[in-house]
């Protein structure tokens, strides 16, 4: 009998394992939410909404939100600054996180009225 995938990475030596002895492989993804609506803003209190209702069920486990000043520019040249939330999700690799990750950006584009949500994933080592 051959020994199970689970077994080979746990007698794997630490130099070995692409996180070292004490780390885990996980992936980072980061959403940046533009705070300006095509009327007005999106206020703290709708973010804070949000973030409860749309985002924490989907992550009870854990996030860290900052704010940021973006800028792009616009298809006539100028420059756009906006203000914006940024969230920070470290997690497991999964079609199940995909779709939560997916589900947040689409209310959060149908909710405030937002063009895009950038949003950008990496895989990383991490140790809780």
């Amino acid at each position: 009998m051959l020994p199970s995938r689970t077994s080979q990475v746990a007698s794997a030596p630490a130099a070995e394992r692409p996180c070292g002895p004490s780390g885990t492989a996980y992936v980072r993804t980061t959403l940046y939410f533009g705070l300006t609506r095509p009327i007005g803003k999106v206020s703290e209190g709708q973010w804070q909404a949000f973030l409860r209702e749309k985002v924490t069920p989907r992550f009870p486990d854990g996030l860290t939100v900052w704010e940021a000043d973006g800028q792009w520019r616009r298809p006539d040249g100028r420059i756009s600054r906006e203000r914006a939330k940024v969230l920070l999700l470290v997690h497991n690799e999964a079609p199940a996180v995909r779709a939560a990750i997916a589900a947040i950006i689409a209310d959060y584009k149908r909710g405030f009225q937002q063009e895009s949500v950038l949003w950008e994933t990496a895989p990383v080592c991490a140790a809780f």
